[in-house]
């Protein structure tokens, strides 16, 4: 009888889990010897995946080393396939790792939607993006708030971040901030739960979706997904939105597995169109058009606020930035460089004489991350070297534009203002437009959405359900709602304004 295919799936703690549950667990036709962690997250690899979520084929659980060990356990394993299981990535990226497995003799292998996503009794609503920091964030916040005014009850279920013991994470439910202390929550964590906490949503996150899914569908008449990176949704949804970023013009096409959320996408809302140029926006739509030509699109944008303004005029401001945002996902600002030069701060602090321990190393591991400071929180450690790193800095006030209020979980000896920012749809269609064609057709049992084109030439919007010879003059219209949008927040032109 042929032997197993012995397999090594090279993750990041999230996207490999997955898969293994739902193609390798009880596959026996494969072997999984390994999973290994890439750089991306600090401190994943020398762990095991529990046998309590691995199952039966997997007595002793298996083994997650790091991704830099590979060769030796493809030598050591006699291993067939490298299963390639983490998003946020180039192309190219994605390449040079087939071509490093190829050289150690194995197949390499990437997995799609057809052999990872499940199947929901009751609809799903997918949020994802083709890069971090777009905007899913925001714009999920946006969407449940739509669907609770529709009278729906609904539940967020969030792309994995499982940093801690695995074998007590496999089915997270978070409807408090107790529970956040009782799980152990990181920084990361807490940035995306806390939010849909403080607007009364319950938020599921773990390791087994399968499992997660059968106890969200419990209390759900709306399932959703609040997707992580740029990965895709675990589950197969009903309407799926993603978020683009005029900021990164190019990205939706050149990173993996952002480029395959594109295509799959059902509407793609393209964020910040206050703060960049309108160049930028119009190479996104012209991606969208070219890709995803049925797509509808919704322009929208991002205006933050600040809760003491007043105290960032004139001050050498020290800008703290959403961690991963600044990291792996290749942005070199963000909300709070907006923040610090719209309000007027005399300097921008450079952090880097005073970095510390963890924060130090992980400058060292993206130095583009320039004159910023990530807030970076994946251990205890890590946020008391950011702690640290904060309070020596010679600075004369903190900005802080993170996800979540960072003032509670570190002690900044110094004046602090925070940064927030929520998400505006400029002109129509909206997204209560799409959801409500959703709903409507659910109801009606149609399935998902089908995009209706209501206006010729490149660039041209969908708007949900039309039926008629109704027209919008999407170029135009977009344009003067983002201008108005822009005088609204205070600002300058797109042509000239930049900023998030």
């Amino acid at each position: 009888m042929r032997r197993a295919r012995r397999v090594v799936i090279m993750g990041a703690g999230g996207r490999d889990f997955h898969n293994f549950n739902t193609f390798f667990k009880a596959n026996p036709h494969y072997e999984v010897v390994a999973f290994t962690a890439s750089t991306q997250i600090p401190g994943i690899d020398d762990r095991r995946y529990p046998r309590s979520l691995a199952g039966k084929l997997y007595p002793r659980g298996i083994p997650i080393f790091s991704e830099q060990e590979l060769p030796k356990i493809v030598r050591e394993r006699d291993v067939d396939v490298a299963v390639f299981a983490y998003s946020d990535v180039s192309h190219e990226y994605v390449m040079h790792k087939a071509s490093w497995v190829f050289s150690l003799g194995c197949d390499f292998m990437l997995m799609g939607p057809k052999s990872t996503q499940l199947k929901s009794k009751v609809p799903v609503v997918a949020v994802t993006a083709v890069r971090t920091g777009s905007g899913k964030s925001q714009t999920t916040r946006r969407v449940c708030e739509v669907l609770k005014k529709m009278g729906k009850r609904v539940v967020v279920i969030r792309h994995p971040m499982p940093y801690g013991e695995l074998s007590r994470q496999g089915v997270q439910r978070f409807a408090s901030y107790a529970d956040l202390e009782r799980h152990h929550c990181t920084i990361e964590e807490r940035e995306e739960y806390e939010p849909h906490l403080d607007r009364g949503t319950i938020v599921y996150a773990g390791v087994d979706y399968a499992e997660i899914l059968s106890a969200a569908e419990k209390e759900a008449e709306v399932i959703v997904w609040d997707g992580g990176n740029n990965d895709f949704s675990f589950y197969r949804p009903d309407l799926q939105i993603v978020v683009a970023d005029p900021h990164r013009p190019g990205h939706e096409r050149s990173y993996h597995p952002g480029e395959t959320n594109l295509r799959l996408a059902h509407v793609v809302v393209i964020n910040k169109e206050t703060t960049t140029d309108y160049a930028n926006i119009e190479a996104v739509r012209t991606s969208i058009q070219q890709v995803n030509p049925d797509a509808i699109v919704i322009d929208a944008a991002s205006p933050i606020s600040v809760d003491k303004p007043e105290l960032i005029r004139d001050r050498r401001a020290l800008v703290i930035e959403d961690g991963p945002t600044l990291t792996h996902g290749d942005m070199k600002y963000g909300a709070g460089v907006i923040a610090a030069k719209r309000y007027g701060a005399r300097e921008i602090v450079d952090p880097r004489p005073w970095l510390v321990g963890e924060i130090r190393d992980t400058f060292r591991q993206y130095p583009a991350i320039g004159a910023l400071l990530p807030a970076m929180g994946y251990s205890k450690e890590q946020i008391q070297d950011m702690e640290t790193t904060i309070n020596a800095c010679e600075c004369d006030v903190v900005i802080v534009a993170t996800p979540i209020d960072l003032r509670r979980l570190v002690k900044i000896r110094k004046p602090a203002v925070r940064v927030g920012y929520e998400l505006e749809e400029i002109g129509r269609p909206k997204l209560e437009d799409v959801i409500g064609d959703l709903l409507a057709r659910l109801a009606r049992g149609r399935g998902a959405p089908a995009a209706k084109r209501v206006s010729g030439g490149r660039g041209a919007k969908r708007v949900p359900g039309r039926r008629g010879p109704k027209r919008v003059a999407a170029r135009g219209a977009a344009k003067r709602g983002i201008r108005r949008a822009a005088r609204k927040a205070g600002g300058k032109s797109p042509r000239t304004r930049r900023g998030r």
